[in-house]
């Protein structure tokens, strides 16, 4: 996903308040022009907007300063926030090349269902719903999709059997489980009964 959202250079004296109460958020980019940061505003309309699309570190935007003749593409790198206002109070900005090395997080979307769970009663357990991935930054993928449909009860997947863009690597231990198919408390017998139903049964009829 990419996205586009402008901005203007704003005076480091400005007081955030007195930008807030015109409609503006403060925001910094970084990485712009060397090491250099570049003090900015952004419509408080257009940032909510952007909220909505954009994830930090994953989202990469094609960020435009005219006053500054800079057009560029930039990472969400960080949302500060009211801490139970609900509101948004600055942004910072990452400026990055298309084909330069990042590291973000990115979540998985488990897809289909395990036969484990259709067929033997079990139950699938995911531990982990993001992993950090190194790749180029024109390459960040939005999601990485992890089939579980083939795992039964016992089976588990792991990091290292992660489908992955080409070129992408993900950061971290490739031995840890991400999911895994758990027994479930209730699994069916053969018959369709349940161990504890026919547990019942047995010393009814006793």
């Amino acid at each position: 996903m990419e996205l586009t959202i402008e901005c203007k250079s704003r005076d480091p004296k400005a007081k955030p308040n007195a930008l807030r109460r015109q409609g503006l958020l403060p925001a910094v980019l970084y990485g712009h022009d060397g090491t250099e940061s570049v003090s900015l505003t952004v419509d408080q309309h257009e940032a909510d907007m952007l909220l909505r699309k954009a994830a930090v570190n994953n989202t990469m935007i094609d960020l435009q300063i005219p006053d500054l003749s800079w057009n560029g593409k930039a990472l969400l790198r960080e949302v500060q926030s009211h801490p139970w206002k609900n509101l948004v109070y600055h942004l910072s900005f990452f400026a990055v090349k298309a084909q330069d090395a990042v590291e973000v997080g990115v979540a998985l979307n488990f897809i289909g269902e395990p036969t484990g769970v259709q067929n033997e009663g079990g139950v699938l357990n995911t531990e982990v719903n993001e992993v950090t991935v190194k790749c180029k930054a024109i390459d960040i993928p939005e999601t990485i999709d992890v089939d579980v449909s083939g795992l039964g009860v016992g089976d588990s997947l792991t990091v290292a059997d992660l489908v992955l863009p080409e070129g992408a690597v993900v950061a971290g231990d490739q031995t840890q489980t991400i999911a895994t198919v758990l027994q479930g408390r209730m699994a069916e017998t053969a018959d369709g009964e349940s161990p504890t139903a026919t547990a019942a049964e047995t010393l009814a009829a006793e």
